[in-house]
């Protein structure tokens, strides 16, 4: 048999039932559900099998009862309809908590250099909009005054940029402290990106409280915090958490959902698909999304209804409007010049980096988060933090292109330059005479261009480093951001190279048949946004729902081919230096117990070679199946630590019956002898439908038939490991049952003459890094 030997649920380690004396008649616990029976404890994993055929009795009773009266009709319309509703309230919630979040955020990140004086609570962009100031000097607006400003009375000079200097550092470490304490003190589970953490709960573990109020409230403030101290993270990762807690939560509103950990699970799905439809602002996406990147399984059902709470999250983001532009994202750009064909080879090279610099960030933050948890770095999250934030805010205020926020970052960089752009990378050598329309023609690159080259290329340097030690800090940190921030600048600077190229060379053969002169050839956004999604694929190993998420960013469909293209390499290339993406790879890094559907079982093992116990090991621990005493079952729980045990119909004959879990037991014998007169440690415990033949003065016995799984899964000692895991991977069993032709592959021990045995179980320690179903 397989059964898992694991630590005991908590609460249960050393279990001692307490008797009482009489008699009574006896309990069927068939017909009186026990409370806890059936349920999991913290960092246990779920029964697939066994949740989902709970689900199946219940729909076929509430559509059995639907035919006797007219309220039960009524609640099987409810019950059926109660799947989209809660679609509904998630996406609403979602939305608006997104919402929330980057209105804070924008406003709290204008705060580190300024303040409106016609409301303090105005950002930048929104304190300038009654101005009347020109377009080229929007950005100073008489409302809004900068500290040096505001203490000094004047913005210019050293000592005005020492004081905006020091009040922004100020800002960032008072807004990261408080982030950091907040998880620290209210919520542990708050921080990270959480993204690993829910894949491994929709893969079926449970972590208590991770999906909870506390971490909601707590996640949503902080991750405010945390974006706006300037460090190097985003808030689309965490993001997908917050509408996951928004999920869990509603789901108690429901009773299907709030006693069906498998139900939930298909909740959770949905809600990580609204999560990334309000962080991009891209709904299919988030769907593809869900499927491709987190969920473990994934029915028909779940993406219809994935779907539509994307599709409400996104609508209640859009009708809050965080942004002022009528868009769901910042950066969203439209570009209008077509790409040639010769351009693939550039997109391929962006493709190349991302892979390469993907590879290179999770080796590199593996190996920082392993020292992190290794070490004493880790016993002070405050103090690293703090280090962090400072180092950050020190190298990003000389420089406007890290003292912006990233999204503003990746915002200029995918903007493509018109006639009224007034920012550095726009500043070209204008020739108005060859200008047609809104067309621009290709330009020889000014002095801004320079500078805003050599500014972005320190940029790029400051962020591939310092992102390696943000991402896994004590705060929530979201890596989608700094991943196509990476990629953005990279794309942006080959792009403005390509651009000049053209412009001195287009009498080169590479361009003379598609680039004349005076003509418009090269889009330097465009390969900002490529390589963005280069590298985040480089990261994560998207590439279906990476596309759309990036072509529902930038309203067109006509550069899918360059963002296939770049995607597919990038995965390629960091697939050849190490298989794992950064969140697999934190996974494994945090012992999660998670089956990697995609992983392949390349070890040429049989179910005998893997299970337990093995050849030298003590007997395989059993319970008959009418014939032990509470006291002989209660032993057994306190003298080991496995997870369930198998039923046989007696010690000289081990034919299998069925199998029991340990924690409906230890609930059933408390429940026992607390509510059933005459249960006492000498009282039979029997799994049988009738009772066995017992003498008249014997105590009242214990039938706990009920707890009983009559239908485990079996396989014979002979199956190959491949096999096995497959079922694992497929079916989603906790555990699962080898068996022998009928005799046992190793002698009886502790009897010189065994008696044959008609079938043999023995229990399958199922390790972690091979096929666990965790916390058995």
């Amino acid at each position: 048999m397989l059964s898992f030997p694991s630590s005991s649920p908590p609460g249960f380690s050393s279990y001692n039932g307490g008797g009482m004396n009489g008699t009574s008649t006896m309990m069927d616990f068939l017909e009186e559900p026990l409370p806890g029976v059936g349920t999991y404890e913290d960092f246990n994993t779920i029964d697939w099998v066994r949740e989902k055929s709970r689900d199946r009795d219940r729909h076929r009773e509430i559509t059995s009862r639907s035919k006797e009266s007219t309220w039960a009709l009524i609640h099987s319309v409810s019950d059926a309809f109660s799947g989209w509703l809660l679609m509904l309230l998630i996406g609403l919630l979602a939305g608006s908590l997104a919402g929330l979040i980057d209105i804070s955020a924008h406003w709290m990140t204008d705060l580190k250099e300024g303040v409106c004086l016609a409301g303090f609570w105005f950002n930048h962009e929104h304190c300038c909009w009654k101005s009347n100031t020109t377009f080229t000097d929007r950005d100073k607006c008489p409302e809004w005054k900068s500290w040096s400003q505001l203490i000094l009375g004047h913005g210019e000079g050293a000592f005005a940029y020492i004081l905006n200097y020091f009040m922004y550092v100020v800002w960032a470490l008072l807004f990261s402290l408080l982030a950091v304490l907040l998880v620290k003190g209210f919520a542990p589970y708050a921080c990270g990106s959480g993204i690993p953490e829910i894949k491994t709960i929709l893969s079926g573990f449970i972590i208590r409280g991770y999906l909870g109020k506390w971490t909601l409230i707590i996640k949503t403030i902080t991750l405010v915090l945390a974006v706006s101290s300037g460090l190097s993270l985003g808030k689309e990762g965490p993001l997908v958490h917050v509408a996951c807690c928004c999920g869990n939560i509603l789901c108690h509103l429901f009773t299907k959902y709030r006693k069906n950990e498998a139900k939930r699970r298909e909740v959770l799905s949905a809600a990580a698909a609204a999560g990334v439809s309000v962080a991009f602002g891209a709904p299919i996406g988030g769907v593809l999304f869900s499927l491709e990147e987190v969920s473990y399984y994934f029915p028909l059902k779940t993406l219809w209804r994935s779907f539509f709470a994307a599709l409400v999250a996104a609508f209640t983001l859009r009708s809050i409007n965080p942004f002022g532009n009528s868009r769901l994202v910042l950066f969203y750009v439209e570009f209008h010049m077509p790409w040639h064909l010769l351009e693939l080879v550039p997109f391929i090279l962006l493709g190349i980096f991302g892979g390469l610099w993907g590879a290179f960030f999770i080796r590199s933050n593996i190996a920082w988060c392993r020292r992190r948890k290794t070490t004493k770095l880790g016993k002070y999250p405050v103090l690293e933090v703090f280090v962090v934030t400072a180092i950050t805010a020190l190298l990003a205020f000389p420089n406007e292109y890290t003292r912006m926020s990233t999204s503003e970052l990746i915002s200029e960089l995918f903007n493509d330059c018109g006639i009224l752009d007034s920012s550095k990378l726009c500043e070209y050598v204008n020739d108005f005479n060859s200008t047609k329309g809104d067309d621009l023609p290709d330009r020889a690159a000014g002095p801004g261009v320079y500078t805003a080259m050599w500014q972005l290329a320190l940029a790029l340097i400051m962020k591939v480093f310092i992102t390696i030690f943000t991402f896994g800090m004590k705060v929530p940190s979201g890596l989608f951001i700094p991943s196509m921030a990476v990629g953005a600048i990279a794309g942006r600077l080959l792009g403005v190279a390509m651009e000049q190229l053209a412009y001195y060379h287009h009498d080169w053969a590479i361009f003379s048949g598609w680039c004349s002169q005076g003509a418009d050839c090269i889009t330097p956004g465009l390969y900002a946004m490529v390589g963005a999604a280069a590298c985040l694929g480089g990261v994560t190993r998207m590439t279906v729902s990476l596309v759309v998420i990036m072509f529902e960013l930038t309203g067109g469909l006509e550069y899918i081919v360059p963002l296939m293209a770049a995607a597919m390499t990038s995965k390629w290339v960091a697939d050849a230096i190490g298989r794992e993406g950064i969140y697999d790879a934190h996974i494994r890094l945090n012992g999660y117990p998670f089956l990697e559907a995609k992983e392949e079982f390349s070890h040429k093992t049989l179910a005998m070679d893997v299970m337990r116990p093995r050849r030298n090991d003590p007997p395989l621990t059993v319970i008959t199946q009418d014939s032990m005493t509470v006291e002989d079952v209660e032993s057994i729980i306190n003298e080991t630590t496995y997870s369930g045990y198998p039923v046989v119909v007696s010690r000289e004959s081990q034919r299998l019956v069925g199998f029991v879990l340990r924690r409906d037991l230890i609930i059933s014998i408390e429940n026992a002898r607390k509510k059933q007169d005459g249960i006492v440690s000498t009282s039979v415990i029997y799994f049988t439908d009738h009772s066995p033949p017992l003498p008249p003065s014997s105590p009242s016995m214990l039938k706990l038939r009920s707890i009983l799984d009559l239908s485990p899964f079996t396989v014979t000692d002979q199956t190959p490991m491949e096999i096995v895991v497959d079922i694992f991977r497929k079916l989603g069993l906790r555990q699962c049952l080898v068996t022998h032709n009928g005799h046992s592959p190793w002698p009886v021990p502790a009897d010189p003459c065994p008696k044959p045995l008609s079938r043999f179980l023995a229990a399958l320690n199922i390790q972690v890094d091979l096929f666990s179903r965790g916390g058995c």
